[in-house]
C-alpha cells in the first residue's frame, strides 16, 4: 500500500475514533440531565435557585472555550483531547456531590468549563478529518453525540427508577466513560503545529466570520432549546395532552434530531451545506406553523418532529464552516460555540418570559420566526462548502501515526 493510501486509512480510522469521542461526550450530558431532580433535592433548592445554578454551566463554558486552541497548540491535538475529555467525564461526579447552592454553582462552572473545552477540541479534530476526507462528516459526528446522550439518559432513567444514589451512579458512569474516552483518543489524529506557527491568543474576541456563522447557530440552538424544554409543557398546558404524550413529544424530537444528524452527511455531500440548511429552515418553519396552529396533540407532535428534522444538521455545519473559515480553527469554533451556548442558555427562560406575558403560542411564534431565519442566513455557511471540497495533496493527506 502506498504512503497516501496508508494515510487515508489512518484518517478513516481516526474518524471512527472521533465519532466514539462524540458519543462519550454526549453520554455525560445524558447521564447528568436525568438526575437533575435528585441533585435538586440533595442540595435543597427551589426551581429558581436551581435555574440560577444551572446557568453557571454556560458561564463556565464561555470562559474556558477560548483556551482550547491554546491547549491544543501546546500539547498537540491528541494529548489535548485526551486530557480535556477526561476532565469532562470526571466532572460528572461534581454536581451530585454538591450540598447547597454555592457548591452547586461552583460544580456547574467547572462542569461547563470542562464540557466547553472538550467540545471545541473534538470539533476542531472533526473539521480536520473532514478536510482530509474531502466530504462532510460533521453531521454524523454530532449524530453520534445525540446517540450517546440518548444512551446516557436511558441509563440514568434506569438508575433513577431503581432509586440509585446519583453520587454512586455518576461515579460509575464517570469511570466507565473515562476509560472509553481514553481508549478512543488512542486513534485520533495527532495534529502538531508547525515550528514557526504562532500560538493562538489565550483570550480573543471571535473573528467576524465566527459571528456571522454563529448567527445561524443561534437560530438553530434557540429552536432546539425551546423545543426540548417546552414541548412537553406545550402539549400538556396548551392542548391538554396526557403526561405520556407530552413525554413522547420530547423523546420524538430528540430521536428525530439524532437520526437526521446521522443521515445528514449524505444530504450535505449531495446538495451542499447552504442548500441543506435552507431546506432545513423551510422544514423547521413549517414545523413551527404546525405547532402554533395545532388544535390536537398529534399535530403539535408532528410539528416538533419537523422542527427537529429541520434544525438537526445546522450546528454541525456551523462548526464545520467556522473551522474552514480561517487559520485558527479552534478559535473560530470557540467563537461559534460561545454564541450557541448562549442561545441555549437564554432560550428556555425567554420562552417562559414571553409565555408569562402572553402565551406559549406567541412564544413559539418567536421560535418559528428564528427557524425561518435559517433559510435567510444560510449563505454564510458557504465557507464550509469551499473548505470541504479543498483538494488534498499527498503531503497534506499524510497524517502522523495515530498510535501512541
Amino acid at each position: 500500500m502506498s504512503d497516501v493510501g496508508r494515510a487515508r486509512d489512518e484518517v478513516r480510522h481516526a474518524r471512527y475514533a472521533v465519532a466514539a469521542v462524540f458519543a462519550v461526550h454526549g453520554a455525560v450530558t445524558g447521564s447528568f440531565a436525568t438526575r437533575v431532580p435528585w441533585i435538586q433535592d440533595h442540595a435543597s433548592l427551589g426551581a429558581g435557585r436551581l435555574g440560577f445554578a444551572l446557568a453557571f454551566t454556560a458561564l463556565g463554558a464561555s470562559c474556558a472555550m477560548p483556551l482550547a486552541g491554546r491547549i491544543s497548540h501546546r500539547f498537540g491535538s491528541r494529548r489535548a483531547l485526551r486530557g480535556l475529555l477526561a476532565l469532562w467525564t470526571l466532572s460528572l461526579t461534581l454536581p451530585s456531590a454538591a450540598t447547597n447552592l454555592y457548591t452547586l454553582c461552583l460544580a456547574m462552572f467547572v462542569y461547563g468549563a470542562a464540557a466547553g473545552t472538550a467540545d471545541v477540541a473534538m470539533n476542531a479534530l472533526g473539521v480536520e478529518i473532514e478536510r482530509r476526507l474531502e466530504k462532510s462528516i460533521m453531521s454524523g459526528l454530532h449524530g453520534m453525540w445525540s446517540a450517546g446522550a440518548l444512551i446516557g439518559s436511558a441509563a440514568g432513567t434506569l438508575a433513577a427508577h431503581l432509586g440509585a444514589d446519583a453520587r454512586l451512579h455518576h461515579a460509575l458512569a464517570a469511570a466507565t466513560l473515562t476509560l472509553l474516552g481514553l481508549l478512543a483518543c488512542t486513534w485520533v489524529l495527532d495534529v502538531q503545529p508547525a515550528e514557526d506557527e504562532e500560538p493562538p491568543p489565550r483570550f480573543a474576541l471571535p473573528p467576524r466570520s465566527a459571528l456571522l456563522i454563529g448567527t445561524v447557530g443561534f437560530c438553530a440552538v434557540f429552536a432546539e432549546g425551546a423545543s426540548l424544554d417546552w414541548s412537553a409543557v406545550f402539549l400538556r398546558d396548551r392542548l391538554d395532552g396526557s403526561a405520556a404524550l407530552a413525554a413522547a413529544s420530547t423523546t420524538g424530537f430528540m430521536l428525530t434530531m439524532a437520526v437526521a444528524r446521522i443521515a445528514g452527511d449524505a444530504v450535505v455531500n449531495r446538495f451542499g451545506a447552504v442548500r441543506t440548511v435552507r431546506a432545513g429552515g423551510v422544514l423547521a418553519g413549517l414545523g413551527g406553523l404546525l405547532i402554533v396552529l395545532a388544535g390536537h396533540p398529534a399535530v403539535a407532535m408532528g410539528g416538533f418532529a419537523l422542527m427537529g428534522l429541520g434544525i438537526a444538521v445546522v450546528v454541525p455545519l456551523c462548526f464545520a464552516a467556522a473551522g474552514h473559515a480561517g487559520p485558527h480553527p479552534s478559535q473560530a469554533i470557540a467563537g461559534v460555540a460561545t454564541i450557541t451556548y448562549t442561545s441555549g442558555l437564554i432560550a428556555p427562560s425567554l420562552i417562559g418570559g414571553v409565555a408569562q406575558v402572553t402565551s406559549l403560542t406567541v412564544s413559539f411564534c418567536v421560535v418559528t420566526a428564528l427557524a425561518c431565519g435559517l433559510a435567510v442566513f444560510a449563505g454564510v455557511l458557504r465557507t464550509a462548502e469551499r473548505g470541504g471540497r479543498k483538494e488534498i495533496s499527498p503531503r497534506s493527506a499524510a497524517v502522523p501515526d495515530p498510535r501512541p
